[in-house]
This record gives C-alpha cells, sequence and structure tokens, in this order.
C-alpha cells in the first residue's frame, strides 16, 4: 500500500465522526486500552499537555506547542481535525509525521486492530503515541478529539490540564446543558495535576471546581487568576494583535481573530502553571519570575510557521482580502460576527456552509446582514444542503445563492471583486479545506 491507499483505507473502512456524524463516534476507552496495552504503553515515555474544550483547544494547542518549541523542547503536537493532509494531525517539532511512517504503521497492525473495529479516532490517536515515542519527544500537547471523559486520548496523565471554554456544542453526544458538557469536558481532570479554566460561566465554574475538589487538583481560572498576563489588547491594522500583559510586557501575536485575546490568555495562564511545576526553568528570570519577552514574542508571532495550524482568521489574498475561518458554532460566531461587522471595505461577499449536527439557526442569527452570501456545502456526508441553507437564510434576510461545491460558490464570489471587497469563507471546518485545496 503507498501514502493514498492507506489514508483512503483510513477514511473508508473505520468509522470516522468527522465524515458520519455521531454514527462514526465510539465512546468509551476500552477498545483504547487495548491498542495501548498492544504498543507497549507509548504514552507513558513522554511528558503531555492535555487539552479540551468546545472553542479554542486548536488555537491554544499549537500556541503552547510554539512556545515549548521555542525554548528548546522537542515537542510532539496531537490535533484534529486535519484540512488538507491527514499528517498534520501529528507532528514534532512542527514537522507532519512522514508518510512511510503512516503506510508502515497501518500494514504492520491492521491485522491486529481490525478485529477490534476500532475508530478512525482511536486509531489515529495510537498511532500518534507510538510515533511520539519512536521520535523521542520531550513532550507532547495533546488536544481531545470531542468530549473529554470517554476521549481516547483520556488515558494520558498530563503534568497540566487546560479547558479553554465550554458552549453547546455535539449536544447529541455531549449533554443539553453547560454543566453536562462541562462535566463531559471535566474529566480530563486528573488527581494531582494543575488545570487551566480558560472561561467559565455560573452554570460550569462549580462544576469544575468540584471535579477539581475531588481530584486534588490544582484549578486557576484564567479570566480572574492574580497571575492574569492579558490586561488590554488591541488589533493592529498589518495584522495580528499586540498584547498588553501585566507581567511580560508588550506580546505582539500573529493569530488576529477577535477570539485569539481569551485564547492567549489561556495559553500565557498556562505557562506561568508550567512554571510553576518546574518546566522552562532555564527561561525564567529569577528576579521577576517571568519567561524571556524575546522568545515568547517569537513564538507567538510565528505559531503558524512553528506548527503548521490554518483556518484560524486566516488571510489568503490581498485585494480584494480573502479570509477564511474555520469557526463552526455559536461559540464562535458569536466573535466572528462582531469581527465581520467591523471590517471596513467596499462590499462583503461569504462563503457559507454547515454541517447538519450544529444550531444553524443559532449560527444564522449571528450572520451580517449586510452582505451577499454565496451559501454552500463542504465535501462531508455531514453537510447541511446548500438549497435548504439559503433557504434559512431568506429567513434571516440574508441574500444570496446557492451552489453546489465551494469551488463554485468561491468562484462566484470572487468573481467581479475589486480591491477593496472582501471575501469571508467558513461556517464549517470541511468547507474551509475545501477551499485551502483549490489554492494548494
Amino acid at each position: 500500500m503507498n501514502y493514498q491507499e492507506v489514508t483512503d483505507y483510513l477514511f473508508s473502512q473505520v468509522p470516522s465522526f468527522e465524515q458520519q456524524g455521531q454514527t462514526g463516534y465510539k465512546e468509551g476507552l476500552a477498545t483504547t486500552l487495548k491498542l495501548d496495552e498492544h504498543f507497549g504503553h507509548p504514552h507513558e515515555n513522554f511528558r503531555s499537555i492535555h487539552i479540551a474544550g468546545t472553542n479554542g483547544k486548536g488555537s491554544v494547542s499549537h500556541s503552547i506547542a510554539a512556545i515549548l518549541q521555542t525554548f528548546g523542547y522537542r515537542v510532539g503536537l496531537y490535533t484534529s481535525p486535519h484540512l488538507l493532509d491527514f499528517r498534520e494531525r501529528i507532528r514534532v517539532n512542527g514537522v507532519p509525521i512522514p508518510e512511510d511512517y503512516v503506510v508502515n504503521f497501518v500494514e504492520q497492525e491492521k491485522d491486529f486492530f481490525e478485529p477490534l473495529s476500532p475508530s478512525f479516532f482511536e486509531i489515529t490517536t495510537a498511532m500518534a503515541f507510538k510515533y511520539f515515542h519512536d521520535a523521542n519527544v520531550d513532550i507532547a500537547v495533546i488536544e481531545v478529539g470531542l468530549g473529554g471523559r470517554l476521549d481516547c486520548t483520556n488515558i494520558i496523565t498530563p503534568i497540566l490540564s487546560v479547558i479553554t471554554n465550554i458552549s453547546l456544542d455535539h449536544t447529541r453526544m455531549l449533554g443539553a446543558s453547560l454543566e453536562q458538557i462541562a462535566t463531559e469536558k471535566g474529566g480530563i481532570i486528573k488527581a494531582g495535576t494543575s488545570v487551566v479554566i480558560g472561561e467559565a460561566t455560573p452554570e460550569t465554574r462549580p462544576v469544575f471546581e468540584a471535579l477539581a475538589a475531588e481530584a486534588s487538583a490544582p484549578i486557576c481560572f484564567a479570566e480572574d487568576e492574580e497571575e492574569q498576563e492579558v490586561a488590554s489588547a488591541e488589533m493592529l491594522a498589518e495584522g495580528g494583535i499586540l498584547y498588553h500583559c501585566k507581567h511580560l510586557g508588550d506580546i505582539k501575536g500573529e493569530l488576529s481573530g477577535y477570539y485569539q485575546t481569551k485564547n492567549t490568555n489561556t495559553v500565557l495562564v498556562a505557562l506561568h502553571q508550567l512554571t510553576k511545576i518546574g518546566y522552562l526553568c532555564d527561561c525564567i528570570d529569577p528576579k521577576y519570575h517571568h519567561v524571556v519577552e524575546a522568545e515568547l514574542n517569537n513564538a507567538l508571532q510565528n505559531v503558524t510557521t512553528f506548527t503548521g495550524l490554518m483556518g484560524r482568521w486566516q488571510v489568503v489574498r490581498r485585494l480584494p482580502t480573502v479570509v477564511c475561518d474555520t469557526g463552526h458554532n455559536v461559540g464562535g460566531w458569536q466573535y466572528l460576527s462582531r469581527q465581520l461587522e467591523n471590517v471596513k471595505c467596499r462590499e462583503m461577499r461569504i462563503v457559507f456552509g454547515v454541517v447538519d449536527d450544529k444550531d444553524i439557526y443559532g449560527i444564522m442569527s449571528l450572520l451580517p446582514k449586510s452582505a451577499t452570501y454565496y451559501f454552500t456545502k463542504g465535501d462531508t456526508k455531514r453537510a447541511f444542503p446548500e438549497t435548504s441553507l439559503k433557504v434559512f437564510g431568506d429567513q434571516f434576510g440574508l441574500k444570496g445563492e446557492s451552489y453546489p461545491t465551494v469551488e463554485k460558490a468561491y468562484q462566484a464570489a470572487i468573481s467581479g471583486t475589486t480591491p477593496d471587497d472582501f471575501v469571508f469563507v467558513g461556517g464549517s471546518t470541511y468547507v474551509v479545506a475545501d477551499f485551502l485545496k483549490l489554492r494548494n
């Protein structure tokens, strides 16, 4: 089998939530534990940081990985989903897992794992942990796939847990209330292991406090921690955000989404917790107990270069400006809609599609009514039909037409634009993935 054949096998022969939705989601850790035992418990041979949350966990994971790399650690990074290539999910110091490693893993191990009927994510997680062990990483940043308590990444015992935020998403699997979802995501809290909560609400805070107390896990809330780093932030005209920090001076981050101010504060508070437990010691100023400012600036100004992060308010073209973003639920669109409303342009055009398990009404109620819409669907069985999306759009006063593919929608959107126009592509990770493939 070559690499293409192997990835086709993985995508077509094993159940995948990303392609099939709830029917592709395999709850529980039984299969994961069997795979882990078969491979000799590779996750026990490297340190890890575990990151969960409804939104922002990808940006937080990549940012923490970039910082650790900058300070000399050999860093594994496991995230999902990918946008262009399966190998994006598993990286060491930003470099994707080699194609031949993926091929050899499947060829050599499928006789073992096929009788277990594992999910796509269970196989991928086992591959990632084995690869990080084989690659001798110092530390791995592990992003939860879905939920937390029963996610197959939850066999690790991390040095730090991070939960970015909680909002209503995947309610059919995680629960219909913020408290229920917080309980599932809070399942990554481990005995005696510090946990950082990026954002909390009156509903979720007591849940996290109770789970942390039960596990004797030190807990801090990034929004009100005494050592909170981001005191204020300003969007820069040339792109990026300038953070005025309480203890770290002024730091520029390249990630430009409005939501990144919350993510960056979570990252910096998590960084402070890492120094408390003895990491990054060589980079601590003994007088002020803070990380060297120049190195931190270097990391946060180069997250995409160091880690390969894509699709977070990513500017892919100028004159006209074209931006894509993977925000795909109400929590994400509460930030995206505000950012779009503040864009200065002659005309705004939005290529938009969603998957069928999202709060479509909730998202569409947040979309700017002044834009012209190009309703479409991503290449997944879970895509909500573009024609139905247009009907919903009409109900919300969103003017536009429907297109059967992202390529056709984008071609229509970019046609006849002037340098002063603005084109946004998003609503679904799959829409962004299909769009980026056009440019690859």
